[in-house]
C-alpha cells in the first residue's frame, strides 16, 4: 500500500538552526547548504512561522524558491496559533508565510506544536476547518499537524480528526521506550490510524551525535568510519511510512555528511539494529531523574510550576552533558509557555505526596533553579 510522500527522500532539510551571522541567518552559506542538498536528490524543507522570527521563512524564499522551479521541491510551515490571542491573527499565519516564502502555496501545511493546553487553541480559533478550507482553495496542498506530547493525546486527535493527513512527533533510538516523550507507542498510534510520519529530532536536537563517551563507543567498535548521526537519522529512516526525517542542520559539513549516507539509503540491518539497542540500554541506565510524566504532581501545584517538562529538560543535561540544550528547553517551558519556574517552588509537598515514582521533587527543583537559571 501506497502512502502520502513515500516517494519523498528520506532526508529532510530543517530551517530551524540555520547558520548565523550575528543576528541574522547566514544567506550565504545557507544557499550553499541548499545547493549540496538539493544536488543529491533531496527536496524537503520544513519552516514555521516563528522560526527566526519569520527570518526563516524569509530564506527559503533567497535560496530555494527563487533558485529553484517550484516542482522540484517541497515547502512544508507551520502556524503556531497558541502564541496569538484571536482567530483572526491565527488565520493570518498563513498569508504571512505565504508572503515570507513566496513559494504561492505551501506543500505540507502542519498545526504546529499541538499537546497539553495548547491544542485547545486550534480548537477555540476554527483552525482545523479553516486548513481544509486552505486546501480546498489550493493554498496548501497536503494538511497535518506536529505535537509534543503522549501517545494517548495523539490517538486522541487523531480520532477527533481523520481529515489530518499526516503527522510530526519526536522520534529517535534514545525516546523510544521513553516514558515522558513515548515514541514508539505514538508511532504505533500513527500507524493505528493509517498516517504517515514526519519524524523530528532524530538526533535529539545534536545530543545524539555527541552522546557520552560510554555510548560512542558502542557505535565506535561497531563502524568506526561512520558519524554517530548517522547511525540516528537512519534508525528512523528504516522505519515503515516515513515521509521524510528532519535534520536541523547548521554547517556544510553537517550536510555533506548526511547526504553521504542518505543518497543511497539502506535501512538498517539486523546486527546494526542489535547496536542501536545495546547504545539505547546503555543511555536508559545513565542517572537521571526517573520521572514518567504522568502529570500527578502538576494538577496541586500552587506555582504552576511543569514539573515534568523541567525534569525533561535537565535530564538533557545529566545523560548527556548538554547544558545548552537543557537551558534552551527550560527557557521554552518557563518562559515561551509561561510555566512556573523551579525557583518559585514554596516547599509545600503537594507533588512530592502524590508523586508515584517517590521522586525528591523539591530537592531536584532546587538544583535546576541554581544550575538552569543562572
Amino acid at each position: 500500500m501506497t502512502y502520502l510522500g513515500e516517494n519523498i527522500p528520506k532526508l529532510g532539510f530543517g530551517f530551524m538552526r540555520l547558520p548565523m551571522i550575528g543576528d541574522g541567518i547566514d544567506i550565504e552559506q545557507t544557499k550553499e547548504m541548499v545547493d549540496l542538498y538539493m544536488s543529491k536528490g533531496f527536496s524537503y524543507f520544513d519552516s514555521s512561522w516563528g522560526y527566526n522570527a519569520g527570518k526563516s521563512e524569509e530564506a527559503m524564499k533567497t535560496a530555494i524558491v527563487d533558485r529553484y522551479p517550484r516542482e522540484s521541491f517541497q515547502i512544508a510551515t507551520k502556524c503556531p496559533v497558541w502564541i496569538v490571542k484571536t482567530a483572526e491573527e491565527a488565520k493570518n499565519m498563513i498569508h504571512t508565510s505565504l508572503k515570507r516564502t513566496g513559494a504561492g502555496f505551501i506543500d505540507y501545511y502542519l498545526l504546529h506544536n499541538l499537546g497539553d493546553t495548547r491544542t485547545k487553541c486550534f480548537d477555540d480559533f476554527g483552525m482545523w476547518d479553516y486548513v481544509r478550507e486552505l486546501k480546498e482553495k489550493g493554498l496548501v496542498r497536503h494538511i497535518g499537524f506536529s505535537i509534543h506530547d503522549k501517545a494517548d493525546a495523539l490517538d486522541k486527535i487523531l480520532t477527533e480528526h481523520p481529515e489530518m493527513e499526516f503527522v510530526q512527533f519526536q522520534l529517535n533510538y534514545a525516546d523510544w521506550e521513553s516514558p515522558t516523550i513515548e515514541a514508539r507507542k505514538c508511532y504505533e498510534v500513527a500507524l493505528k490510524h493509517h498516517k504517515p510520519i514526519i519524524v523530528m529530532e532524530p538526533v535529539k536536537g545534536g545530543s545524539l551525535a555527541n552522546p557520552p563517551e560510554s555510548i560512542k563507543k558502542i557505535f565506535e567498535t561497531a563502524n568506526p568510519k561512520v558519524s554517530l548521526a548517522s547511525w540516528a537519522i537512519r534508525y528512523a529512516a528504516s522505519l515503515d511510512n516515513i515521509i521524510t526525517v528532519l535534520s536541523g542542520m547548521s554547517t556544510i559539513d553537517q550536510v555533506r555528511d548526511n547526504v553521504s549516507f542518505m543518497e543511497k539509503f539502506k535501512p538498517l540491518n539486523q546486527d546494526e539494529l542489535a547496536v542501536i539497542e545495546k547504545a539505547r540500554q546503555a543511555i536508559s541506565k545513565i542517572p537521571n531523574i526517573p520521572c514518567t510524566a504522568c502529570q500527578y504532581c502538576v494538577e496541586g501545584c500552587p506555582k504552576n510550576i511543569p514539573i515534568p517538562n523541567v525534569f525533561t529538560a535537565y535530564n538533557y543535561k545529566l545523560i548527556y552533558n548538554d547544558l545548552a540544550r537543557a537551558k534552551g528547553l527550560y527557557s521554552m517551558e518557563t518562559r515561551l509557555l509561561g510555566g512556573g519556574k523551579a525557583s518559585d517552588c514554596i516547599a509545600c509537598g503537594n507533588c512530592e505526596r502524590v508523586c508515584p515514582q517517590h521522586i525528591d521533587i523539591i530537592d531536584n527543583l532546587q538544583t535546576i533553579a541554581e544550575e538552569l537559571e543562572k
